[in-house]
């Protein structure tokens, strides 16, 4: 008895357990980076939005710490800046007042093409609809002439012009 007791502490666990013990780790580690990751997103996120944000502050830059000629050149890039924001606005009005010509030739079109449609349509119903409403003639309609029969093929021997030969009396008559 103490042979089975002993020969069953010696024996290792199922190899399952080991198995599961590595899942585990492997799950554990797979958590752990999911969450770094997600906390490296959101540290990036504040940092994304702070660097965004630090060039709209700069907008509003003090100008007493500027020299005469440096406030000038800040003026006129501003001027510049101002400008070409207008020349963008009306480029864009332009293209959406050109968005909305195409748009209207574009329908003109499908209309002309529609009219065009239903103007073939009637033509080529019209000659089908005349026909049972014309006026019936006033003299007799004769019946088609009808072929002559044309006599029945020789038998035997044709000549090249159509005349049957005369065939020679054969050996067997004479």
């Amino acid at each position: 008895m103490t042979n089975v007791i002993d020969q069953v502490s010696s024996l290792e666990p199922p190899s399952v357990l080991h198995r599961s013990s590595r899942r585990f780790a492997s799950v554990f580690g797979l958590v752990a980076v999911s969450i770094g990751l997600c906390a490296g997103a959101a540290h990036y996120w504040i940092s994304v939005e702070e660097f965004f944000e630090k060039p709209l502050a700069h907008e509003v830059v003090p100008t007493t710490g500027l020299s005469p000629e440096d406030r000038e050149a800040l003026l006129e890039i501003r001027s510049e800046q101002q400008k070409a924001r207008d020349q963008i606005g009306e480029i864009n009005r332009n293209i959406g007042a050109q968005q909305d010509d195409l748009k209207r030739m574009a329908d003109q079109i499908e209309a002309l093409t529609s009219r065009i449609e239903l103007l073939q349509k009637p033509a080529v119903a019209a000659p089908v609809l005349l026909a049972p409403s014309s006026p019936l003639p006033s003299h007799p309609v004769s019946s088609p002439a009808k072929r002559a029969v044309q006599p029945a093929k020789p038998e035997g021997p044709v000549s090249v012009g159509g005349k049957p030969l005369i065939s020679e009396p054969s050996t067997n008559q004479r």
